[in-house]
């Protein structure tokens, strides 16, 4: 009986120890939000898609969530707006990127009346995190 409660305490261990790899910070989902330790973690260089992600969601950044919804957004302590229309189907909304791009530099030139920042116009966000969180908005 001792025998067996041993080999049960050892498979029990590892099962622990293969369980705690699965909480370690892994690459986001495309198309879903990055969580904060993915966010801690992320090289802006070689994952531009996650930092964009980062960027989008952090409160001194794009704080997109303010005002629209997205996948993922339901995995984490924050709340969607519903100001803006739901950040889906970006591919099909925007097929040039270069539009999307201009939508996030500057709503207003598509859109006078829009309540949308024009986040690159007045500098909210620099250009090179625009482009980043392009990236990011077009795998949604």
């Amino acid at each position: 009986m001792r025998k067996s409660s041993k080999l049960f305490t050892a498979l029990g261990a590892a099962v622990l120890m293969t369980g705690s790899l699965a909480i370690a910070p892994q690459a986001m989902a495309v198309g879903e939000m990055p969580s904060k330790k993915v966010c801690e973690a992320v090289d802006a260089a070689k994952d531009p898609v996650t930092a964009g992600g980062c960027l989008a969601t952090d409160r001194k950044g794009g704080n997109c969530h303010a005002c629209h919804t997205f996948a993922g957004i339901e995995k984490t302590r924050l709340q969607a707006g519903d100001l803006g229309p739901p950040l889906a189907a970006m591919k099909q909304r925007f097929p040039d990127k270069k539009k999307l791009r201009a939508q996030v530099w500057d709503a207003e030139a598509a859109n006078r009346i829009t309540v949308m920042p024009p986040f690159g116009r007045h500098k909210i966000v620099s250009d090179k995190d625009i482009d980043l969180i392009v990236e990011w908005l077009y795998t949604l």
